[in-house]
């Protein structure tokens, strides 16, 4: 199916950079305002968020809800509720035996839209998914101008009685691997209404920064991380900022020396080796980037980096998971499943416990139902883990 074969190309396409991790990446643990870095544990599965998105993809209570989907943002909402975000997506039916009817675009009945909400009420059960079009005839929350473009998430935030979500627009060419990314936008959602945009507006997008990989909300700012992906030359982190809440505010740019600039062209390169996706949180003093590892060539490494920053430099780079499910030798006994963009979720970390997502998918280029995703729902469902964290 061309479009999974896509969103795997712009998750993976610098996976194929084999470069050396730099020094700084992995220099001393930093000591920050006194305070001894924070300490990771042993990673394990979160049974209780792997089984609930499970028996809700598997419902078959709705044609027109989640089964199945890629990125997993989210952002909890003022009155208790949790949204995820969620970029190419599954709807439609399961089969008895786990697997799915083809899409209406390979002739099939299951929907696939690029991207959709799905909200967990106060009391912790997923309720719905919201996507745009009609629940006969879905379509993506967030339509692309026309049909040679696609809309994928951004992380989340909540500005007073709305969501706000970077989006990246990528253009679609012929042939499945032709995805070229065009733009960054913002979109707008009521919380009281999650099934259209309020507005879609541009963002930033001069310097070829993929803006929205990673929000964080701290010290009267939103600073803003974004990914630049140059293929065989890497993927590399830049950080913006904007006063407030509000992401329709006056950005600055993190530049040389640390000063901070109103220009984007004049934004620099805080680290090497970073995912399309990642997560910076704050803990006590310090804070912690978290990413799927992009230094050689589809890895199953999820790492932390340390800071006393929310802008950098991150050092003290850790493996705290090694993702099971990829590889001939992984759970799936199949070369062409993989892993990516993990990232920790704020939303539902706890004191000592970082949750964390990430995505599985497939290159898998048969057609039919054999293909991995129609014959496995499991396998283009994301997973979450808990990373036990001390200090």
């Amino acid at each position: 199916m061309r479009l999974i074969a896509r969103a795997a190309v712009a998750s993976t396409l610098a996976a194929t950079a084999l470069l050396a991790p730099s020094t700084a990446a992995h220099a001393a643990a930093p000591t920050c305002g006194g305070s001894a870095a924070p300490v990771f544990g042993t990673a394990t599965p979160n049974t209780s968020l792997n089984a609930k998105f499970t028996s809700y993809g598997n419902g078959n209570t709705r044609l027109d809800d989640w089964t199945g989907g890629d990125s997993t943002y989210s952002v909890k909402l003022p009155d208790g509720r949790t949204v995820f975000g969620f970029s190419d997506t599954f709807l439609g039916k399961v089969n008895a035996d786990g697997s799915r009817p083809l899409t209406v675009a390979d002739g099939g009945t299951t929907p696939f839209v690029n991207n959709t909400f799905v909200v967990q009420s106060a009391a912790g059960s997923l309720t719905g998914t919201a996507h745009g079009g009609t629940a006969a005839n879905p379509t993506a929350l967030l339509p692309p101008s026309d049909s040679s473009h696609v809309y994928w998430a951004g992380d989340m935030t909540v500005n007073g009685s709305e969501i706000q979500q970077p989006y990246r627009e990528y253009k679609v060419g012929s042939g499945d691997l032709n995805v070229t990314w065009d733009r960054n936008v913002l979109a707008r959602f009521a919380t009281s209404d999650l099934t259209r945009p309020v507005s879609v507006t541009s963002l930033p997008s001069g310097s070829g920064v993929m803006w929205g990989s990673a929000l964080l909300r701290d010290g009267g700012y939103t600073y803003v991380y974004g990914t630049e992906d140059l293929g065989s030359g890497g993927k590399h982190m830049y950080v913006a900022r904007v006063a407030g809440t509000d992401l329709r505010g006056t950005w600055s740019y993190l530049a040389a020396g640390g000063a901070w600039s109103s220009s984007e062209s004049a934004a620099v390169e805080v680290l090497s080796g970073v995912s399309n996706e990642f997560s910076v949180s704050r803990r006590g003093n310090f804070y912690i980037l978290l990413t799927q590892d992009t230094k050689d060539a589809f890895s199953a490494q999820i790492d932390t980096y340390l800071s006393c920053s929310p802008a950098g430099p991150f050092t003290n780079e850790k493996t705290v998971y090694n993702t099971p499910e990829g590889g001939p030798f992984g759970s799936y006994g199949d070369g062409d499943v993989y892993t990516y963009n993990a990232h920790a979720h704020a939303s539902l970390t706890t004191a000592n416990n970082l949750v964390v997502s990430y995505n599985v998918n497939s290159l898998d280029t048969v057609t039919g139902p054999t293909k991995d995703v129609y014959r496995d729902v499991s396998i283009y469902r994301p997973r979450f883990i808990g990373v036990p964290v001390t200090g």
